[in-house]
């Protein structure tokens, strides 16, 4: 059945793009086929723009972005920021001293970079054994001295800090404390080595919702792809969610419909059934 989808929410990573992290020419054709009826095809990512894979940034149909799990919507063609949520530096600070009590590392993201201290950007291969995102973190993490004291000199607010580490029990660890530690602040995950701190009022489906708001549509016009705990929110506020076989069982409860994995083209096959 043909829904009246006026704005498709893509998550990247394990969705849009298959596990080499790659565009396929099957979904190029069915995001650009969903532009021309007129359907606003809005990357939406925990990746600040920049470090968004440049296949992506170069879709010419691509008006908006969403991007660092919510914490900004922009108008990439004209630079205008339509929404943000950001943490105090101050409380960034709080929180990687909390980081610090922990074996794990952390990065911050702030402007459009993403930033880190020098001697765990170097040890990274010790906290994660997934080869593409030990190469972004070496190639898209600015190396400082020490970050909270970065911050304390910048004091400019942060988008989002991530940890990383291979131990899954102080991964849950750290999901349940620094919503607990910091009300302020809320914790997910996108991979699993991974956990993200947004700003409370930061996450997919809030952005998402604001972008609708900026465009006079509800939410029965959304149709949003995910596959990661920081998907779940936008997959409940969109009309229409849908999860990649791919994602973990805890998404996959909150689908409104599950399509094939993201190395088997599933998002082009939801926008065909769907949009086409």
């Amino acid at each position: 059945m043909k829904k009246d989808i006026r704005i498709i929410a893509l998550d990247l990573d394990g969705t849009l793009l298959n596990s080499d992290k790659e565009l396929t020419e099957r979904s190029y054709r069915a995001l650009e086929a969903a532009a021309a009826k007129g359907i606003e095809i809005v990357p939406t990512t925990g990746r600040f723009y920049g470090g968004m894979p440049e296949v992506i940034r170069d879709l010419p149909f691509v008006n908006y972005v969403i991007t660092i799990n919510g914490a900004q919507v922009a108008n990439v063609r004209t630079g205008e920021v339509l929404y943000r949520a950001e943490i105090p530096w101050q409380r960034a600070v709080e929180l990687m001293e909390y980081f610090d009590t922990l074996p794990l590392v952390y990065d911050c993201y702030l402007g459009n970079g993403a930033f880190m201290t020098a001697q765990m950007r170097e040890n990274i291969n010790d906290y994660t054994d997934n080869p593409h995102y030990r190469k972004m973190v070496l190639d898209l993490r600015v190396p400082v001295p020490e970050l909270k004291a970065f911050l304390a000199e910048r004091k400019e607010d942060v988008q989002k800090s991530q940890i990383f580490t291979m131990d899954a029990a102080l991964r849950r660890q750290v999901l349940e404390e620094v919503p607990r530690r910091f009300p302020d602040l809320i914790a997910t995950s996108a991979l699993a080595h991974n956990v993200e701190v947004n700003e409370v009022r930061a996450n997919k489906g809030a952005a998402v919702l604001a972008l609708a708001r900026h465009l006079g549509l509800g939410a029965e016009h959304v149709m949003a792809f995910g596959d990661g705990l920081n998907d779940i929110s936008m997959l409940e506020a969109a009309g229409t969610g849908v999860v990649m076989a791919n994602g973990f069982d805890e998404v996959k409860a909150c689908a409104d419909y599950i399509t094939d994995d993201c190395d088997h083209d599933g998002v082009a096959a939801a926008i065909e059934k769907f949009c086409l």
